[in-house]
């Protein structure tokens, strides 16, 4: 954030709860400092000069997975839509009575989901299916032996992954949104359906056919046998 009272302000409730916690006054130097020190969840404003938090979102989800959560004062739904198209995990909107405590909170939510994500599993538990294969003990993902250029991240994993391990069931966006967003009742059918837009999207750079997820109208998603 390039606000630096926003930045000691978080900084120190985040510590006083416990976190190590880095920051960074622009989009440049954050990208540094996470090759050198790679953090396990990171919060980025929309809004700063030179490069802004979108762009630098585009840039992190090249690299890595972890959970992103983006802190915007604009409260268009559009933009919220935009930001979880480009790959966040959540938004803290800082207009309308900005909550250190909701961030806090909202920042445990995603590090819980993914340390159940990252729970170690044999190989006995890899998930294929026809091209796919999924390993859950790594996050990593394969499609016709190929890992995705843009990986996962860990919303979309625990998405794909529900709906692979049963293919062919119908899962209704509120079962999905249970195992994505297990903490969080504040999320909407739309956000779903941005992520599986999303996932559909970095399937199809390996595969421009990939249709391996269809969407049930009326219903919600399924994995497609066929």
């Amino acid at each position: 954030d390039d606000d630096r009272n926003i930045l000691t302000s978080i900084s120190m409730a985040l510590e006083n709860e416990g976190f190590v916690v880095q920051t960074y006054i622009d989009a440049e130097s954050a990208l540094a400092g996470f090759s050198r020190n790679p953090p396990d969840l990171a919060v980025i404003d929309i809004k700063m000069p030179k490069m802004d938090g979108e762009e630098l979102l585009k840039r992190l989800r090249k690299k890595t997975s972890i959970p992103i959560l983006f802190l915007t004062s604009k409260d268009e739904e559009v933009d919220e839509l935009l930001g979880l198209k480009l790959g966040a995990d959540d938004f803290i909107k800082k207009s309308g009575g900005f909550s250190i405590k909701v961030l806090v909170e909202r920042i445990r939510v995603q590090l819980r989901k993914k340390t159940s994500a990252n729970i170690l599993e044999d190989s006995k538990n890899l998930i294929r299916h026809g091209k796919l294969k999924l390993d859950p003990s790594q996050l990593e993902c394969e499609w016709d032996g190929k890992p995705l250029p843009e990986k996962l991240t860990t919303t979309e994993f625990l998405i794909v992954k529900e709906l692979a391990k049963r293919p062919g069931i119908i899962k209704e966006r509120a079962q999905l949104m249970d195992i994505a967003y297990k903490d969080n009742t504040d999320i909407e059918d739309r956000t779903i359906d941005s992520h599986v837009k999303r996932i559909r999207k970095k399937f199809k750079k390996v595969d421009n056919n990939f249709s391996s997820i269809e969407t049930r109208y009326g219903s919600g998603y399924r994995w497609n046998v066929n």
